[in-house]
């Protein structure tokens, strides 16, 4: 008596298939409807045409008030900038970082617009870091006394670091400290064999009363890398 064979049931369709579906079908639903609104809503902007010309209107005005406000602004920020002014006694009273922002400040009276305070953790000696109207990169550290001339002196420690990082790091062109305080005798040999400039507590009062630009001030600059306005 021979055996009948078994019968195969049907395969199911696997549940990740069935799921693929349903995303298919959900997806087409959601773009149908997408297409209908957007049909809908360019109808109704064509019957309405008035509607775009308003909001039209609207924007322009709010650019043009946006651009007002910007532009007297600029020429508040502008004129604050010219008029700053500080003394000895402001400098002290700062905390270093307020004073690093007070150099930045001075560099961008100056005519330095891009000047940038860069300093913080990691910043490989360099605090600020600006280029003047004559298109020389300088690069600024700044060491702040709050007993100015009363406080520890700047050394050659110091200023070894500015004058490893200072033009192969940041390439500056003009690489300088500037402190409130004393910069030690042996540290200002050192600066001047290589080629650093120092703003010591002196220069500082001068350049921060707003009489002359940092680069009037300091001896044996680089030669400018763009003319001068007045050339």
């Amino acid at each position: 008596m021979s055996r009948r064979p078994a019968r195969r049931r049907p395969r199911r369709r696997s549940s990740r298939r069935q799921q693929r579906d349903v995303e298919f079908v959900v997806l087409l639903v959601v773009a149908v409807a997408a297409m209908s609104l957007v049909v809908m809503v360019v109808n109704w902007l064509l019957t309405h045409w008035w509607v775009l010309l308003v909001a039209a209107l609207l924007a322009v005005l709010a650019g043009a008030g946006w651009w007002q406000q910007r532009a007297q602004r600029v020429k508040w920020e502008e004129a604050q900038a010219r008029a700053l002014r500080y003394g000895l006694g402001q400098l002290d009273a700062l905390t270093h970082r307020e004073f690093e922002h007070a150099v930045r400040d001075l560099m961008r009276r100056d005519g330095c617009t891009d000047a940038v305070q860069v300093g913080g953790q990691g910043d490989l000696g360099a605090d600020v870091k600006a280029t003047d109207p004559l298109g020389r990169r300088w690069v600024l550290q700044c060491k702040h006394r709050k007993n100015g001339e009363r406080g520890a002196a700047v050394g050659t420690p110091d200023l070894q670091v500015l004058n490893g990082t200072g033009r192969p790091v940041h390439k500056g062109d003009v690489v300088v400290l500037v402190t409130n305080g004393r910069i030690t005798q042996p540290g200002r040999t050192f600066a001047k064999q290589q080629r650093l400039h120092l703003v010591d507590r002196k220069v500082l009062a001068e350049w921060a009363a707003g009489s002359r630009p940092l680069w009037e001030l300091l001896r044996a600059l680089p030669p400018p890398r763009k003319p001068s306005a007045l050339s």
